[in-house]
């Protein structure tokens, strides 16, 4: 899969470290985009830039907290004093909550996996997207999770998040889509990052039942979700607004 247009674009990625947002970064940089990453986790940005040496784009990382707007601010200027205006924003930095029922759901865990992937989210493109208005043009793509669409992907703080995202995007898409935004998210199903690593441990009968689980048979690779991510990005996709696109292995449709 090869899209010429990518060529010098600016892409924004959260959760870069790892991961979808780690297989993001690397699918645009080998597209020729220049890639800014940022995550709290500098390790994971180092692994991520050395996936991305030998690209035909550039990768630049910025270690940083989507929670925390000095720090988005800082890595927006970055990207603008590196690359240029910002063409695409991926939002995909988020946390799980280990399926934790509401009861059992404190405040502070709520109020952290609500900041980390809403409010990040909202907080990342109310700092980009005024640039995008001015240049009259700009793709955002948010993570949501088919824990955005039905119970039992999430507990009761990571359903209600993912819920929201869709939500969200939805009304960003309706409100700028006359200014040349297009806003649309994708939902995951199993797909086999180091967040889900605890699904693998022991002798992995949780990884075994959720392939078992899924009509496909197996979960899915993080490449295969930034696969879709160059698609939905592209002007092959510009009619495409305001929706969710699904890669569950078939699980919505059970």
């Amino acid at each position: 899969m090869h899209f010429d247009e990518y060529h010098g674009k600016t892409i924004f990625v959260t959760g870069a470290a790892s991961g979808i947002g780690q297989a993001q970064a690397i699918a645009f940089a080998k597209q020729g985009a220049n890639v800014l990453g940022m995550d709290i986790d500098e390790h994971g940005l180092a692994e991520t830039t050395t996936h991305t040496d030998n690209t035909a784009g550039t990768f630049c990382s910025f270690k940083g907290d989507v929670t925390k707007e000095k720090d988005i601010v800082s890595a927006v200027n970055k990207a603008n004093e590196q690359f240029g205006a910002i063409h695409i924003l991926l939002n995909t930095a988020g946390i799980l909550d280990d399926y934790t029922p509401t009861l059992e759901t404190t405040e502070t865990l709520w109020d952290r996996i609500l900041a980390v992937n809403l409010k990040g989210t909202f907080l990342v493109t109310n700092n980009v997207l005024p640039q995008m208005i001015t240049q009259k043009h700009g793709v955002i793509i948010n993570m949501a999770s088919i824990a955005g669409m039905v119970a039992g992907g999430g507990g009761a703080a990571y359903t209600a998040s993912k819920h929201a995202i869709i939500g969200y995007t939805k009304q960003l898409d309706h409100d700028y889509i006359k200014q040349g935004i297009r806003a649309n998210a994708i939902a995951p199903g199993a797909i086999q990052t180091p967040m889900n690593a605890a699904d693998f441990a022991g002798d992995g009968k949780m990884a075994e039942w959720v392939a078992n689980e899924t009509p496909a048979g197996r979960w899915a690779k993080p490449e295969e979700v930034a696969a879709l991510t160059l698609f939905l990005a592209s002007k092959q996709a510009d009619y495409i607004h305001g929706t969710v696109m699904p890669i569950d292995g078939g699980w919505l449709e059970k």
